[in-house]
């Protein structure tokens, strides 16, 4: 990237177009860059990389206290990194930004986010992209996350970033001066034990609400959510190739044949 050109900078969620943590990326990103917000109209946590099809996708501009802020897609976070590609930008950003999220992404919670999807859809277009999530889901103070995301961003278009891989940062929600640390983690194991609650509505249907309780199956700081709840701010690589290469000599020794 040329050094004396500002980047241009896209940004996406899964939270929807009026998340907190938008809006504080949005206001951080724009100290370093151009900034083009595509956004879903509306929450899709836990979408993964969902895309819609056979359904027409709606593109709406976005105004906060009358001023113009970004767009909004009718969609999931994939569909908005697909539809700001061919419908909204005049060429592929410099760098694709994911989040804040209103919750972490560590674990296996990285296989529901959307707002990791968003960031490796990015990744498979050939953009430099990153995902930030912030670990609460109550109280949430985005002020040093959206921070240590410029700081991370500003890192990543000097440095780069390997083809297909992106990095997915998980912030505790303390304050900076309690922040421990920053470490490079590995997607941890912890998952979630999850119910499906039986309720009833007034006709006497059956219907159900999904709850859960993360397993923490985690105990070294190698591992992101354990490293999160230790104070440490933690950046995973993660890659677009899902293949298990260690398990492919044992399994062409199956000689599997017609």
């Amino acid at each position: 990237m040329d050094q004396l050109k500002k980047p241009h900078i896209l940004l996406c969620n899964d939270d929807g177009i009026e998340g907190e943590g938008l809006h504080a990326l949005a206001a951080s990103m724009k100290k370093i860059g151009m900034v083009t917000v595509v956004a879903p109209a509306e929450p899709h946590s836990g979408m993964s990389h969902a895309m819609t099809l056979g359904t027409p996708l709606r593109i709406k501009k976005y105004h906060k206290n009358n001023r113009f802020f970004g767009y909004t897609v009718s969609g999931t976070p994939v569909d908005c990194v697909k539809v700001a590609l061919s419908q909204i930008l005049p060429s592929k950003p410099d760098l694709l930004v994911s989040g804040i999220n209103y919750g972490s992404n560590t674990a296996t919670n990285t296989l529901y986010s959307g707002t990791v999807a968003a960031a490796l859809e990015g990744a498979i277009q050939g953009i430099t992209s990153l995902a930030f999530s912030l670990a609460t889901y109550e109280n949430a103070d985005f002020t040093y996350a959206a921070k240590f995301a410029r700081k991370l961003s500003k890192k990543v278009l000097t440095e780069g970033l390997p083809p297909d891989t992106i990095l997915s940062v998980n912030i505790p929600n303390i304050p900076e001066s309690e922040i421990r640390g920053i470490l490079i983690t590995e997607q941890g194991r912890s998952r979630w034990e999850e119910d499906a609650i039986e309720r009833h509505d007034v006709y006497g249907n059956p219907y159900y609400w999904l709850n859960g309780t993360l397993m923490l199956l985690d105990t070294s700081l190698r591992h992101d959510e354990y490293a999160v709840r230790e104070r440490y701010v933690a950046v995973t690589p993660i890659s677009c190739d899902f293949t298990n290469r260690d398990f492919m000599g044992s399994l062409e020794q199956w000689n599997l044949k017609k």
